[in-house]
């Protein structure tokens, strides 16, 4: 494995995630290739599962049965194709493109050929701070140009639709961004249309579908790259900072809405990683704080609570909205492990830094602890007290949300309280009040997380089975 290439296992989930959407292995090859920093000659490889010496093996087999003869190749020279130290000849390349079905070009093999033989021509690429291969400007910003072409393509179709492409391109919009970070004249009227575009976002986060929002995020990622692509004045910097982190962490939360749980743990990695270089307490706490909520949704309720405490000890004492939302997470993750007293506690210290926090605007944005916030999270905490909560939602505005969430808690403590039906008429009602585009996984794996609590006595009743036939045509954006 070359170095920053990632491990194997990444190409595996990859392959894995192929399998279940049915992807065609071009698709496969470009997801593989977008994400784990190799070459598209070694993703083709990856996608079928190869290691190098069962492609060597294929490719003696191949040329044996079609009699071409034997191929002058081997595990060493392979390797040296694959990551760019030479290229095979034209004659090599084209029995390549046999044994993986694809042209030269979905080879990058495109262009002249060096020979491999005797007089092979090597050719060696230098490694940048990544070690990916070396690109030249013109070469990075062609590839800018074609992944800004197709986030643009994707929003502008009739029907913003999920492929392995797409979520590739997120990926290495991320690693990019991430080496722009290790590397960094932006004039002030730039940096003033970047922060009125990031409240922007901010404020149509909190209604809008995340797929279509996570391409239009990657635009905007763009830009932020382009101008933080050489280390700027240390005030520059920070409002480029400042700009990657919240733009990260809206990267991050609609991944974590469409349930792409490993891409979304990358995405608040560069957030925590802007974040720390900024070195704004605040902000820190803030991105704990927001990624508290990635393991309440799947699973690691200790690491909820371990990261909501980050989060509070790194906000200090003054109230702020990351100190708020620090305790809030921490008391709906304490009451789902049935620590009750505990989650009382910080549910009451939540309220009080709220009381104490100073008003912010009636402006709803994302990261802001509001009072429609503050509700969230405690009716939420109380559902997992097993208190019986009294709750209206808001009055009809645009859509959000956080009302599904609260009903198919509340319908998920029906079915366990042995109420079967009525928790399953509540969530079917709370999945209808969902547009299409928002029943994504965060939504649709919890209500059939629901259903696989319904005692197997009770499956025959009409609005269990009514939920299931729901959910059976309900599939998320992202697997």
């Amino acid at each position: 494995m070359a170095r920053g290439e990632h491990s194997p296992a990444c190409a595996r989930r990859w392959r894995e995630q192929a399998k279940a959407q049915q992807w065609t292995l071009w698709q496969t090859t470009q997801a593989v290739h977008g994400c784990c920093g190799v070459s598209l000659l070694k993703a083709h490889r990856l996608a079928r599962g190869w290691s190098a010496r069962q492609a060597v093996q294929e490719l003696r087999e191949l040329c044996e049965r079609e009699g071409l003869g034997a191929p002058r190749a081997g595990i060493d020279l392979l390797n040296a194709w694959e990551n760019h130290r030479a290229r095979p000849r034209p004659q090599t390349a084209e029995l390549l493109a046999r044994l993986y079905r694809a042209n030269a070009v979905r080879l990058g093999l495109a262009g002249d050929y060096c020979e491999d033989g005797g007089q092979a021509e090597v050719v060696v690429v230098s490694g940048g701070e990544s070690g990916a291969p070396y690109r030249t400007a013109r070469e990075r910003t062609a590839d800018d140009a074609e992944r800004r072409a197709l986030f643009h393509h994707a929003l502008l179709g009739s029907r913003v639709a999920m492929s392995g492409r797409l979520m590739a391109e997120v990926e290495r919009t991320r690693q990019d961004l991430d080496r722009t970070l290790a590397a960094g004249g932006v004039t002030d009227e730039q940096l003033d249309l970047l922060d009125e575009q990031v409240l922007r976002y901010r404020r149509e986060y909190i209604t809008s579908a995340p797929l279509p929002m996570l391409y239009r995020l990657m635009l905007e990622l763009s830009e932020v790259r382009a101008l933080a692509a050489a280390r700027q004045p240390a005030m520059v910097q920070r409002r480029l900072l400042n700009a990657t982190v919240m733009l990260a962490l809206l990267s991050a939360d609609a991944l974590m809405k469409l349930g792409d749980t490993r891409q979304a743990h990358a995405w608040y990695g560069t957030a925590r990683t802007a974040s720390d270089d900024m070195g704004d307490l605040r902000l820190r706490a803030l991105v704990r704080a927001q990624q508290a909520m990635l393991p309440y949704y799947y699973g690691d309720l200790a690491e909820t609570v371990r990261l909501a405490r980050e989060a509070r000890m790194l906000a200090g004492n003054a109230p702020s909205s990351p100190a708020a939302l620090g305790a809030a997470a921490e008391a709906r993750a304490l009451a789902r492990m049935g620590e009750h007293k505990a989650a009382r506690v910080a549910l009451a210290e939540a309220e009080q830094i709220f009381a104490r926090m100073p008003p912010e605007g009636r402006d709803h944005l994302a990261f802001r602890f509001s009072e429609r916030r503050l509700q969230f999270y405690r009716i939420g905490t109380l559902i997992e007290l097993g208190e019986e909560v009294d709750w209206t939602p808001a009055p009809a505005g645009p859509y959000t949300i956080d009302p599904v969430l609260i009903r198919l808690d509340q319908a998920a403590h029906l079915v366990r309280d042995g109420r079967a039906e009525e928790g399953c008429r509540l969530a079917e009602k709370a999945l209808l009040q969902a547009p299409p585009e928002h029943r994504t996984s965060i939504v649709v794996d919890r209500a059939r997380a629901l259903l696989a609590e319904v005692p197997d006595g009770q499956r025959r009743a009409a609005a269990v089975r009514h939920l299931a036939d729901l959910l059976a045509g309900a599939v998320p954006a992202v697997p």
